[in-house]
């Protein structure tokens, strides 16, 4: 089954830092992929945490922005999601999310406006002291 593997969530303390990774399962994240973060909590619905271009355009949401940084290590066919100054209100199940390399609107794949190709199983990540 092709799909997205995430790993490095977990508890933090409010303030602390995580860094979440995405690699692919049964195919390799080529670098012609647009990837996303997308996180959520029970109740209510996905939402687009930050988006990378296969051309290097990111967008992040208002409620990250600054805090958060995406990324990707082309040769480890890997992407990143660098968590800092984490707040209660981040604790989510996060998912690891790619596209394969169209000519889309960034800001409309962050919005789930488009059917992505590959979905992650999801990761917890929680923020409590």
């Amino acid at each position: 089954q092709l799909q997205l593997v995430e790993s490095g969530g977990g508890l933090v303390q409010p303030g602390g830092s995580l860094r979440l990774s995405c690699v692919g399962s049964g195919f390799t994240l080529e670098d012609y992929y647009n990837i996303g973060w997308f996180r959520q909590t029970p109740g209510k619905e996905r939402e687009g945490v930050s988006c990378l271009s296969n051309d290097g355009r990111e967008v992040y949401s208002d409620s990250v922005k600054g805090r958060f940084t995406i990324s990707r290590d082309n040769a480890k066919k890997t992407a990143y999601l660098q968590m800092n100054s984490l707040k209660h209100e981040d604790t989510a199940v996060y998912y690891c999310a790619a596209e394969l390399g169209r000519d889309i609107e960034l800001q409309a794949m962050c919005a789930g406006k488009y059917d992505l190709d590959y979905w992650g199983q999801g990761i917890q990540v929680t923020v409590s002291s």
